[in-house]
Formats: structure tokens, C-alpha cells, sequence
């Protein structure tokens, strides 16, 4: 019976270049791509990061019974929607898989497939060292967006409170500081699950 090994983490705290990494050393982890409204960033592929559609192909799959989870941020460049679709990308009746997304979406995921079938790997780093990696990612857009970097920066932390991670059942967290050593403990863990 297969997993989803389920990445989260505060905004800059590093879990899409962990993404990245674990996907390249353990190809057998399958992929789940998210959906997004919300523009295609700098570096951005469609159907890498998300699959990048308009609300008609939201509301579609909605009346299609295919949305899994969706989530709604009033950002500061106009509301964002991100949602997870049950689109024929997963089958854990025979592979596992890797995913990348919020607490609010891994409850989701938890709910619809079931406590057992997902593993959440939480990933952890210092709010200063998170701050400096956002605004250094900012101001290398064409267009910097810092009001949303501070919105996403200060919603974080009521998103992932120490009530939100215990109520979800997140116990285990890993610190990035080291990203090699933080790849290392994480392919480890997953390892465990798997045999």
C-alpha cells in the first residue's frame, strides 16, 4: 500500500528546494502536481510546480467532483487559489509518493485518503534566516511583490502555530540550516516508511 510523504513548511523555509532534491535522489516518488490560479513565477513550468488555470477550470473540476482540497489567500495581487484534484495522478495502491503544500491542504489529503496513508515531513528554520531567504527571493522577480512576501511571512506564523502542528498530528520536524544534512535525516525517514 502506497504513501504520500507530504513536505510542508513556513514560507522560505527551504521545502521547494528539498522538494526538488528528494525528487531527483529517490525517482521512485511519484509526483502529485497542485493547481493553481494564481501567475506563473519567474522559473516556474507549467505542470512542474502547479498546473496554472483559470477560475472556469476551477469551478469545472468543482462541479466534476474532482477537487480534493482548495484553499483561497486575499493576497495582495488579487485573490489565489490553490487546490489539490483527484485527476487519475495518484494511485496508492501502487507507488508512493512525494508532495509539497500547507498544513491546511495535508489535513485535507489526510482526510480524503485516510491517517495511514500519509506521512508528514515538517520542515523547520529560524524566522530571521526565513525573512532574509524571502526578500532575497523577491528582489530577484522582475516585479517584486514585498507586500505579499510580509503577508505570507506574518500569515505563516499563525498557520503553522505550535496548536495548528499539534492538532494535525505533526510531532517530527526537521531543521534546514544544513540543507545536506536536512536531505540526509529526511531520505533516511522516508526510507523507514517504505520498507
Amino acid at each position: 500500500m502506497g504513501k504520500i510523504f507530504y513536505i510542508m513548511g513556513k514560507s522560505s523555509s527551504g521545502k521547494d528546494t528539498i522538494y526538488k532534491k528528494l525528487s531527483e535522489r529517490m525517482p521512485e516518488l511519484q509526483r502529485i502536481v497542485p493547481y493553481t490560479t494564481r501567475p506563473i513565477r519567474d522559473g516556474e513550468q507549467e505542470g512542474v510546480e502547479y498546473h496554472f488555470v483559470g477560475e472556469d477550470r476551477l469551478r469545472e473540476m468543482q462541479e466534476a467532483g474532482r477537487v480534493i482540497e482548495v484553499r483561497a489567500y486575499n493576497t495582495k495581487c488579487g485573490v489565489w487559489t490553490y487546490f489539490t484534484a483527484d485527476d487519475g495522478q495518484i494511485d496508492l495502491e501502487k507507488k508512493d509518493y512525494l508532495v509539497i503544500g500547507t498544513l491546511e491542504s495535508f489535513q485535507a489529503l489526510k482526510k480524503y485518503f485516510g491517517e495511514e496513508k500519509i506521512v508528514p515531513i515538517y520542515i523547520e528554520v529560524d524566522d530571521g534566516v526565513r525573512l532574509s531567504r524571502a526578500l532575497e527571493r523577491e528582489q530577484r522577480e522582475k516585479e517584486p511583490r514585498y507586500e505579499e512576501m510580509c503577508r505570507r511571512f506574518l500569515a505563516d506564523s499563525a498557520d503553522f502555530s505550535e496548536e495548528n502542528l499539534r492538532r494535525a498530528g505533526i510531532w517530527k520536524r526537521f531543521v534546514n540550516m544544513e540543507l545536506e544534512r536536512c536531505l540526509e535525516e529526511i531520505g533516511a525517514y522516508i526510507k523507514d516508511f517504505r520498507v
